[in-house]
Order: C-alpha cells, then sequence, then structure tokens
C-alpha cells in the first residue's frame, strides 16, 4: 500500500519520514541518487512496521539550496518563509546575508530577518548599521533576545513552513530549543531511528510547532553558494534592481560598463547603494551561464 508523507531528517541516503497518523518510518529512496530535502512530501512503500521506500518526491511549492562549481546541497522544501538570523555578536557576514537572500527571492520564498542578541547592548548600533540596506529594501527586521523572550517571533511562524537559516554562533540552537521545548529530546529520538549516533550529523531537523505550523533547523552556514543561479536570478534577487529589468539599451546588458544600462544610471543617481551594486557584481561573476 502506498503511502504520503513528510521527510522530518535527513543522514546521507537515510530519511525519516512523518506519516499522516503522526508516526514515521526510517526511509531509503530507491535507486542511487537521492536529492530529499527536509520538508520534501514523498510516496513510499513500507517494508515492514518501521522501514520503508522512498519510490517519489512529490511537486515541490519551494527548494531551498546552495551550491558551488562541484556540487549541490539541500536545504529545506516547500517551506513558506525563511527566518534569516543574524546576531548583534559575534559580527554577522552581510554577504552572507545577501546571499541568503538572494535564495530566498530565486524561489519567492518570504524573509524575516531575526537580530538575536539584542540584550548585548554594546554592539547593538554596529549590528543595526549593518542591517540598515537591508532593512530599506523593506525586509522587516525583527530584534529579541532568544535566552529571554522569543514571544515576539511566534506570530511569524504560525501558519508558516519556516526554516531557519544563519550562519554558526547566531543562536539558531538557543531560539529552537526556546520554541520548541522538547526539542533535544526529539532530536535525540530522530538520531537514534536514523542510527547517526550524533544528531550533529543530520543535514536538518524539522519539528511541528502546532496542526499548521513547523519549523525546520538548518545546520550553521559559513558560506552559500550560487552557482546554480543565472544572471536573471541574480538580478532578481536584488529587489531595487527589479523595476529597472527590461530598461537598459542592450537585451544581454550585464550592468557592467555597457552605455545605457539603467542600473548604471540608478547607481549614478544614488537610487541604488554602492555596496548592493558592488555584491551584485560579485554574485554577477559566478552566475550560471545559460
Amino acid at each position: 500500500m502506498k503511502l504520503e508523507g513528510t521527510v522530518i531528517a535527513a543522514h546521507g541516503r537515510h530519511y525519516l519520514v512523518e506519516l499522516p497518523d503522526g508516526g514515521a518510518l526510517s526511509c531509503f529512496p530507491r535507486g542511487k541518487k537521492s536529492e530529499l530535502a527536509c520538508g520534501d512530501r514523498v510516496s513510499i512503500a513500507r517494508s515492514n512496521e518501521s522501514q520503508g521506500v522512498i519510490d517519489a518526491i512529490l511537486p515541490r511549492s519551494a527548494l531551498l539550496y546552495r551550491s558551488n562549481e562541484f556540487r549541490q546541497k539541500l536545504i529545506a522544501a516547500n517551506v513558506t518563509r525563511m527566518i534569516l538570523v543574524v546576531a548583534t555578536a559575534p559580527p554577522f557576514s552581510e554577504t552572507l546575508v545577501t546571499r541568503c537572500l538572494i535564495a530566498a527571492e530565486s524561489q519567492d520564498i518570504d524573509v524575516l530577518i531575526v537580530l538575536n542578541k539584542c540584550d548585548l547592548t554594546g554592539p547593538l548600533a554596529s549590528a543595526e548599521a549593518a542591517l540598515a540596506p537591508f532593512s530599506r529594501l523593506a525586509y522587516p527586521i525583527l530584534r529579541l533576545s532568544a535566552h529571554s523572550d522569543v514571544d515576539a517571533l511566534r506570530p511569524h511562524l504560525a501558519g508558516q513552513t519556516g526554516v531557519l537559516v544563519g550562519q554558526s554562533g547566531m543562536g539558531k540552537s538557543t531560539l529552537i530549543n526556546a520554541l520548541v521545548p522538547n526539542a533535544n529530546a526529539r532530536t535525540r529520538e530522530i538520531s537514534e531511528a536514523l542510527d547517526t549516533g550524533r544528531h550533529t550529523t543530520t543535514h536538518a531537523t524539522l519539528y511541528r510547532l502546532s496542526e499548521n505550523s513547523s519549523l525546520i533547523d538548518s545546520p550553521g552556514l559559513q558560506e552559500f553558494g550560487l552557482h546554480h543561479l543565472a544572471l536573471r536570478d541574480i538580478e532578481y534577487g536584488f529587489r531595487e534592481f527589479r523595476p529597472l529589468l527590461g530598461s537598459c539599451r542592450f537585451r544581454d546588458c550585464r550592468h557592467d560598463r555597457e552605455p545605457g544600462c539603467a542600473i548604471r544610471d540608478a547607481l549614478e543617481a544614488g537610487e541604488i547603494a554602492p555596496g548592493r551594486y558592488a555584491a551584485f557584481r560579485a554574485l554577477a561573476g559566478e552566475a550560471r551561464s545559460d
């Protein structure tokens, strides 16, 4: 009998699939290739009471992933909101934030930036200044301290399949433990079901917050490659570019030194921040050739 379920954790080619009745099966995909992500909806065939085989991935509404010139790393599927976690300390990478935003925009995933550790008032002003360019682009920013109060975040998770994304040291684990009181116990259960021995080996873990809300915790990032995106995807990811796209003199304009470039004209007019344009040029150099 065919069943449908949701991938809630992964380790290599070994997946834990949650069933509609709340139970879970330890599953492997058919064939050698494995391109599943936490949050994927899948069709499975039960092998026995506790195991199954994944026959197919059901259509996705979104797929968040990163890539370099050699490989791709799937992060989460079917998410509706990225919770991008930064902190007052240690300093966060503005470049990494930009890359995460571009990845979310390419999949039309809504974004909420969470500035954590706001109880550390010393570095707060510096963190706020670093976030100012994103705030001016209408990215919402929620300020909190995961150690003292995360209730302000809960309304932003209601009715969503969210994914926590951020570099190491930003406090994502503290947020998860505050939002999901049994997170550590649940992670141990998942680890045992996957026979990994250590929960840190899982790529991502999905937690149910309510009947219609869930949150995927992903490992801390140090980089976010976007080699899978074409130039048009990079352009689209810069919100301030969108009204100007298609207005350049040349159809294949790369917004570098071409005459009649609408993006360059806006930059010179002060309508595009120099830092944002520099970030675009760096990403354009990595863009996939169509």
